[in-house]
């Protein structure tokens, strides 16, 4: 019996330890790839994490890209604007009454600056916009251009009020014309009455009765809105007499481009011409 029990316990040994043996083998090859390459499931998990890394990048430089294009679009749309702007067709920001009933407070006029840019001239009857410097306010010290220059791309785009020079008046005198107010409050231009059905309802042509002869290249300007209009009445005394000079005119506002529900032609807005 003593010398049975080793062989029994080798015999049960055995295959424990040719089984360990196998395993071990097996686990071994299997950790090690055919071609020596190292670790199957290791080298797929880093072919993963690589293809994430490489995705995450190019979605990172795609939005990149996406932000660019969309600044330079922006760029682009501004500047286009300003041109547009600046030589063709300018929004004017209503900032006062002196224009009602024809204007409101609020509107956006669309003034054109190609209609007096080929010869033509402001007539009678024109809503026009006009740099009123050495004419209805003086010359001033310059300001801060930064803060002019902001200033002005925002009146540009009709995003600010214009310039405290930037007016908006309707033409009621041309050079040579000889216009008068008598105490009636009618206006008569050439000693023909002059029809005003854009006025602002109960006002008169003026309270203060005047005779003035509009000098050649310039203009006799009023508000439709007459008691509530700083026009060239009110400058009578001063440099100029109230005139202004044609080459100050930036444009004629022949448009309401804002609000939408006014929008309508500046002089089916107000009335015709008389």
């Amino acid at each position: 019996m003593d010398t049975e029990a080793p062989h029994t316990q080798r015999g049960h040994s055995s295959p424990d330890e040719g089984e360990g043996r196998s395993r071990f083998v097996f686990s071994e090859a299997a950790s090690t790839a055919p071609d020596g390459s190292g670790d199957a499931g290791t080298a797929g998990t880093a072919g993963t994490r690589d293809a994430a890394d490489a995705d995450g990048q190019g979605s990172g430089r795609a939005g990149w890209l996406t932000w660019r294009r969309a600044g330079l679009l922006g760029v682009a749309c501004t500047v286009f604007l300003l041109l547009l702007s600046n030589f063709v067709l300018q929004p004017f920001l209503i900032p006062s009454r002196s224009m009602e009933p024809t204007l409101s407070v609020g509107d956006r006029v669309l003034v054109n600056k190609l209609a007096y840019r080929f010869g033509e001239q402001p007539e009678r009857g024109d809503v026009v916009v006009f740099d009123g410097t050495g004419s209805f306010v003086p010359e001033g010290p310059a300001g801060n251009p930064v803060g002019e220059a902001l200033h002005a791309v925002g009146s540009a785009l009709g995003l600010a009020e214009p310039s405290d020079t930037d007016f908006v008046k309707r033409v009621v005198g041309v050079g040579g014309d000889d216009v008068t107010c008598d105490a009636e409050g009618r206006i008569k231009v050439n000693g023909v009455l002059w029809d005003e059905p854009y006025l602002f309802p109960g006002d008169t042509g003026s309270r203060v009765p005047f005779r003035i002869v509009v000098p050649l290249g310039t203009l006799w300007v009023m508000g439709d809105h007459r008691s509530q209009s700083r026009d060239s009445r009110d400058h009578l005394g001063e440099p100029g007499g109230g005139m202004v000079p044609v080459e100050k005119v930036i444009g004629r506002a022949d448009w309401i481009g804002w609000p939408v529900s006014r929008w309508a032609g500046v002089a089916s807005a107000g009335g015709g011409r008389g």
